[in-house]
């Protein structure tokens, strides 16, 4: 999946804010359109990392329709990825931690995107539930 969501714009005299319509929680702004579509990124890593803590699915991306995206760098989308493939799963922290030879928080770790990891090792648990990474690169729009 392509963690990339499209986001509305929303410009005033005293600044620009920036939401998303398929994760509410993405809700932030800049002094200007530049800096708040910057900071877009990071909120959705933040407000994308909420559905994680609760459990629940991470929320499938609309069609973009000519608005601007926000999106999460490699290493925090194949963390989602794992996220959604064990919920798929039914799969525990625990379950896949002894698959990996890992405690349930480390397996834990794997799965938060606000924490720091080795891709290999998120690349190695999405490998132990049948998923496999592949990166794609394009221009810069």
């Amino acid at each position: 999946m392509r963690y990339a969501y499209p986001v509305d714009v929303q410009e005033a005299a005293d600044g620009v804010t920036v939401t998303c319509p398929d994760v509410p929680a993405l809700v932030t702004g800049g002094a200007t359109r530049a800096e708040a579509l910057e900071r877009a990124a990071d909120a959705l890593v933040t407000a994308l990392s909420f559905y994680v803590e609760d459990g629940r699915p991470i929320p499938r991306p609309s069609a973009a329709h000519g608005r601007p995206v926000a999106s999460v760098a490699a290493l925090e989308a194949t963390k989602l990825a794992l996220h959604d493939a064990m919920l798929a799963a039914g799969l525990s922290n625990v379950e896949l931690g002894r698959k990996l030879g890992l405690d349930e928080k480390s397996v834990r770790r794997l799965r938060d995107p606000l924490h720091r990891s080795h891709i290999g090792t998120v690349e190695a648990a999405l490998r132990a539930l049948g998923k496999r990474v592949e990166v794609n690169v394009m221009a810069a729009a």
